[in-house]
């Protein structure tokens, strides 16, 4: 039978406990169109990555899901891009350095906005899609995301959501921000820890208990199965659960289910 954590835990005990953050894709419509159900999902995560108008978002939306952030007590993240509306983020792109760490600097800034109104604030940053695959392997494109960070928050910064072993980790550590690792349920690693391209057949994981086992199996495991079979580890601070995947609510409340049958504690990372 699995742990249970009550008030009167010894602190000792309580260290030996695996704890993870939910974060999820939030916001992710335009207009009249919608993607993500983000009600459903805010009460289930503990983070939400809410999209700033460069895949995906609106003013509109963008208030309106810090409004249920703040109201739920979950902490709001900026998901920055690439500019890419038309292809969801998800297309690859070179932009000069400086341009990316001004778009970047801008999506957080106009997020903040809105997350102050609500009564909260941004409390992280984490790419999307093309930036965020780019910025494991690219140290310049990942320079400049930090950058935008900085330019935005200012010399304290704020930490900042990534790969294990990415550029983006390391830059974000360099310049003296918390680097949070963060693990895919859903999705196929290879062997050597980074995800298997969205491109590529069996990409992405779409048996609901495979992502439930797999969810648990980094968490309280710390370590997943990659394509090839092998048995890679991980070092997760954040689990991410895809907004945009069909049924995600249901999924996510399973996921975090799970995870306290299995003794690992659910909470927003520091």
């Amino acid at each position: 039978m699995a742990s249970m954590i009550t008030p009167d835990t010894p602190a000792a005990a309580q260290a030996d406990i695996p704890v993870i953050d939910l974060n999820a894709d939030l916001g992710e419509g335009f207009g009249r169109w919608t993607l993500t159900d983000d009600e459903a999902l805010l009460s289930v995560v503990t983070s939400a990555n809410v999209a700033c108008g460069f895949h995906a978002g609106d003013p509109s939306i963008m208030r309106r899901v810090c409004e249920l952030a703040a109201a739920r007590g979950v902490r709001i993240g900026a998901q920055v891009s690439y500019r890419d509306l038309a292809g969801f983020g998800r297309r690859s792109m070179d932009v000069p350095a400086g341009e990316l760490a001004d778009e970047v600097a801008y999506q957080i800034g106009a997020l903040e906005v809105f997350a102050r109104a609500a009564g909260s604030r941004v409390s992280y940053v984490k790419p999307h899609g093309a930036l965020y695959n780019r910025t494991v392997h690219d140290a310049g494109q990942a320079a400049a995301v930090v950058a935008g960070v900085l330019l935005a928050a200012g010399p304290a910064g704020l930490p900042v959501l990534g790969l294990p072993g990415s550029h983006l980790l390391a830059a974000a550590g360099r310049a003296g921000l918390a680097a949070v690792p963060e693990a895919f349920a859903d999705r196929a690693y290879t062997p050597a820890g980074t995800l298997v391209p969205r491109g590529e057949p069996g990409a992405v994981v779409h048996d609901p208990d495979a992502v439930v086992a797999r969810a648990v199996d980094m968490a309280a495991g710390h370590a997943v199965t990659a394509a090839d079979g092998t048995r890679i580890p991980v070092a997760a601070r954040s689990l991410c659960l895809h907004g945009d995947t069909p049924g995600a609510a249901d999924l996510a409340a399973r996921v975090r289910g799970a995870l306290g049958g299995a003794g690992v504690r659910v909470e927003a990372f520091a």
